[in-house]
């Protein structure tokens, strides 16, 4: 498959895969041209990276990751880095949580001012 090709498949732009190249993320061959041709499992393994960039993973620990995601076996470090990034996770997820619900007390604030309060509309 061509760059643009993969590109529209997996849902991102042309300029991250050359990025995910770049991180050695993606390995495309070149033709004798010089263009990029990529395998068929390159839209995977791109949705794979998204998966796990959009999880906050460094791409270091995803360069580790991909080919233990990819071929299911897992070594004693590649569990630890695992367990690390998802307690890492889990501490964003708490944070989150208080975000949104101090955001909703203030919300619910504005919706009902108490005196000396003003209601705004956006």
């Amino acid at each position: 498959m061509r760059i643009g090709e993969v590109a529209e498949r997996a849902g991102v732009s042309v300029r991250a895969l050359r990025y995910y190249e770049e991180q050695q993320l993606l390995a495309p061959q070149r033709t004798s041209g010089g263009q990029r041709r990529y395998a068929d499992g390159a839209v995977q393994r791109v949705r794979w990276i998204q998966l796990l960039l959009g999880a906050g993973l460094p791409t270091r620990t995803i360069r580790e990751l991909l080919p233990c995601v990819e071929s299911g076996v897992v070594t004693t470090d590649v569990l630890r880095r695992l367990g690390e990034e998802r307690t890492r996770i889990d501490e964003q997820v708490t944070e989150l949580v208080t975000v949104r619900d101090r955001l909703d007390a203030l919300i619910a604030t504005a919706e009902q001012p108490g005196p000396g309060c003003v209601r705004v509309y956006a």
